[in-house]
């Protein structure tokens, strides 16, 4: 069994607040061709993501869209009770939406928000329960995933655990690959 974490910029630190910005759009053409050819090459099972605003929702938006073709599951796996308590109604609706749709959802700890190491306590479970990561992020540009990313680099000094990077020159490669393959469509 292959389960894959996937991992990333918040929408914010991406400067994407709209669900018909282009840069969303283009990152999940990205995440949906690595995940296609997992796929068909039979190398995974599960995709598990977090729940924050950005590249983890958009990832369990494309595994959604993937499950019906090649039977992937998706888990969307939280660090505390309440995750999503204090945003907004448009991305609570989301959250709960994609919470509904999701074949497994679970916190690592059965307590609100209470200090950082509930944060800690989710890193290694996430680490701990997949067998390789996929992250949207890029070395020069760290922002919150750096603390994901380092667990990780960590994490290799011990085992084997492949870690793959959709940086920002892969976002570009895609963006244009996908301008090429959709020209009707404009950014």
């Amino acid at each position: 069994m292959q389960r894959l974490w996937i991992t990333g910029y918040r929408s914010y630190e991406l400067n994407a607040f709209s669900d018909k910005d282009p840069k969303i759009t283009v990152i999940k053409y990205a995440l949906k061709n690595y995940l296609t050819n997992l796929l068909e090459d039979g190398e995974l099972d599960w995709i598990i993501t977090g729940a924050n605003l950005g590249v983890e929702q958009w990832a369990a938006e494309v595994g959604l869209e993937l499950r019906e073709e090649y039977g992937v599951r998706v888990s969307v796996m939280i660090p505390y009770e309440n995750f999503a308590d204090r945003w907004n109604e448009n991305n609570q609706a989301k959250f709960l939406n994609l919470k509904e749709k999701v074949d497994f959802f679970a916190s690592t700890s059965n307590l609100p928000y209470k200090n950082p190491g509930q944060l800690r306590n989710y890193q290694n479970f996430m680490v701990l329960h997949t067998d390789r990561a996929l992250m949207i992020y890029d070395e020069e540009h760290p922002g919150k995933p750096k603390f994901d990313y380092n667990l990780i680099r960590k994490y290799q000094e011990e085992k084997d655990y492949t870690l793959d990077l959709i940086d920002f020159y892969d976002l570009q490669d895609a963006a244009e690959e996908y301008a090429e393959n959709h020209p009707q469509k404009k950014f």
